[in-house]
């Protein structure tokens, strides 16, 4: 757990990904002679802040988003939310600004509702703030800010050391609106051909979906995936024996809208692990669905 440790404390808010890009980068320069076979690494101007591993002769694509919720100050010690953030009085927000290291408190006016921070100084207008990260292991859990999406991304990471045949797409702002997997989605499509992608990232624990049951597969959130597609990727993960539940939601979103709204034939299946304390300092993930979730998308990249 180190590598999500590492991840996690990596400040990334949707719009400024950048600290997490050269992370990535530098953790692909560093590891790729280790895994089984070398992707071609595609991070220039083109993608701004993202990043393509291609291995092999690619059929099926994977998203995994690196940017995270936040606050973004505003003015008079206002603060204004990235994506959407948990907001309770007293969590312990960091950032950085032109006077220095920013380690604030948040703060809720009790009449307006309106967020704030409490800090022994202004900090500059426009600087992004998220949550302290407090990384907790247990011998069966990992609890801490920003496991959506550094898990999807150590997923996607773990999964390079034995990948032959795929595509890794580090994506930026789907916490905030999206925007990046459209011009991604483009030149995947067009360049390799691929049309069929997996949605590394984290779903929630709720009535229907628990933890320690597997990753969820995802049959629908305020989007529809082909139906066909989806029964693929259930007939496969079901002979593969990997334990497995299946979500159905009628909300909430993901790299996928992107895909889905693209005028080349997209088909995808959101499969993730599920969490509970969603967009908090505490989300909470069972490290069994961490290891189903990277055991089924092994065996999926290569029957896919």
């Amino acid at each position: 757990m180190q590598l999500l440790h590492s991840l996690c404390r990596v400040p990334a808010p949707a719009g400024n990904e950048v600290a997490l890009t050269r992370f990535v980068l530098d953790y692909v320069q560093r590891e790729q002679a280790n895994w089984q076979h070398q992707p071609t690494i595609i991070a220039d101007e083109r993608f701004q802040d993202c990043i393509l591993l291609v291995f092999g002769q690619p059929r099926t694509a994977i998203f995994a988003h690196l940017d995270s919720i936040g606050f973004t100050v505003r003015y008079g010690r206002q603060l204004v939310r990235i994506g959407g953030p948990q907001a309770e009085a007293g969590y312990r927000l960091v950032g950085h600004d032109s006077q220095g290291d920013i380690d604030c408190t948040l703060t809720i006016d009790e009449e307006t509702g309106e967020l704030g921070y409490a800090f022994h100084r202004d900090i500059d207008r426009g600087t992004e703030l998220t949550f302290y990260c407090d990384f907790r292991e247990t011998d069966t859990t990992v609890q801490s800010c920003y496991l959506d999406n550094r898990l999807g991304v150590w997923n996607a990471l773990r999964l390079c050391e034995t990948l032959e045949h795929g595509i890794v797409a580090f994506s930026c702002w789907e916490e905030h609106g999206g925007g990046s997997v459209a011009y991604l989605a483009k030149y995947i499509h067009d360049t390799y051909g691929v049309r069929q992608a997996l949605i590394s990232d984290i779903t929630w624990v709720t009535e229907g979906v628990h933890a320690g049951q597997g990753c969820a597969i995802s049959l629908r959130d305020s989007l529809i995936p082909r139906r066909v597609y989806v029964d693929r990727i259930r007939t496969i993960a079901a002979q593969s024996g990997i334990p497995h539940q299946l979500e159905v939601e009628g909300s909430g979103g993901s790299d996928a809208k992107e895909l889905q709204h693209a005028a080349a034939p997209w088909d995808w299946c959101f499969i993730g692990a599920p969490e509970d304390h969603v967009h908090s300092p505490d989300e909470l993930v069972d490290k069994r669905d961490i290891a189903s979730m990277l055991a089924l998308y092994q065996v999926l990249m290569q029957e896919l």
